[in-house]
Order: structure tokens, then C-alpha cells, then sequence
């Protein structure tokens, strides 16, 4: 079960809000995550590049990728990787395979699901599952409430209205 946020993590989730718009306007699904050392220093971060990349070019794995290379494994499991979305099933095996440490999202693949459900949206072509189900024992906490949930769903039902539309004016 996902603990709740606490006020620490609020400045780091606000920076993964902004990757998560930046990546919106760039045309790309609004994801973004940030990877923390255990002193609370910002090691890297990335957002969403599918539309830049390929189709597997999200952040937590960019992120996973990125500490495989540069940290060591006691360092990697040290860190906190705060990320907009809580992390699809291929995210959530690297962040294990590479053993990360603690994850924090803002929304829940859950809140997700529903959200595009209301608007209309076909489901995802990969089953969703909560971290928990892909990676034993991995610490999770989550989701957001009030003003900074509100502000990642905006940014995904703006992203996903925008696709549905685009679909139906062809």
C-alpha cells in the first residue's frame, strides 16, 4: 500500500509537474520525473520524449538508465525517483532490475485509467498495474491531492482531448 506524500516531497513533485508541462508542450504525453540522492540533491531528470525518440523513451526509465550508468548500487538504492505518474509496467521492472530506491508520484496509473475513461479515451495497450504488483518490496508513495492532482490531470485530459480530436477530425 502507497504512504502518503509528506511536505518534503511537494518541492520535488512541483518540479516533476513542470517536466510533465514541458513535455505537453512539446506534443508529448505530459510525464515527468526527477531522480533524488538520499542528502535531497537533484541528481537528474527527464520528461516524457516519445514523440522526440521512440516509443520508449519515458522519463522514470530514462532516469533508470541514466543511475545503471552513473551510481553505484548502494547509491542507487538510496534514491527517491519522484515522477508525475506512477510508473508504467516496463518503468516499474527497470527502476527494480536497476535497484532505485523509493518512488513518489503524483497520480496513480489507477487515476489514469479513470480519467481517460471520463473523456472517452481508448485504454492503454499495456495493462496498468500498480508498482507494487512488478517490483517486490519497492517503498511507494502516493498519490497527490487538492491543486497539484488536479493540475497533472488537467495536463493529461488536455493531452488526451487534444489526440481524441485530431482522431476523429481524419
Amino acid at each position: 500500500m502507497p504512504q502518503p506524500l509528506t511536505p518534503t516531497d511537494l518541492p520535488y513533485l512541483r518540479r516533476c509537474l513542470a517536466l510533465a508541462a514541458e513535455a505537453l508542450q512539446a506534443g508529448d504525453e505530459p510525464f515527468g520525473s526527477i531522480l533524488v540522492d538520499a542528502q535531497g540533491q537533484v541528481l537528474a531528470e527527464a520528461r516524457n520524449q516519445v514523440n522526440d525518440l521512440n516509443a520508449l523513451a519515458h522519463p522514470e526509465l530514462a532516469l533508470a538508465q541514466w543511475a545503471a550508468t552513473h551510481l553505484e548500487s548502494a547509491a542507487r538504492a538510496a534514491t527517491t525517483l519522484y515522477t508525475s505518474g506512477e510508473h508504467c509496467p516496463m518503468c516499474a521492472a527497470a527502476h527494480g532490475w536497476v535497484g532505485l530506491g523509493k518512488i513518489v508520484y503524483l497520480s496513480s496509473a489507477e487515476q489514469l485509467t479513470k480519467w481517460l475513461q471520463e473523456i472517452g479515451a481508448p485504454p492503454s495497450l499495456v495493462q496498468m498495474l500498480p508498482i507494487q504488483t512488478v517490483v517486490r518490496g519497492v517503498e511507494v508513495a502516493g498519490p497527490a491531492d487538492g491543486e497539484l492532482l488536479q493540475a497533472i490531470k488537467d495536463l493529461q485530459v488536455s493531452y488526451h482531448t487534444t489526440a481524441l480530436n485530431e482522431q476523429r477530425s481524419k
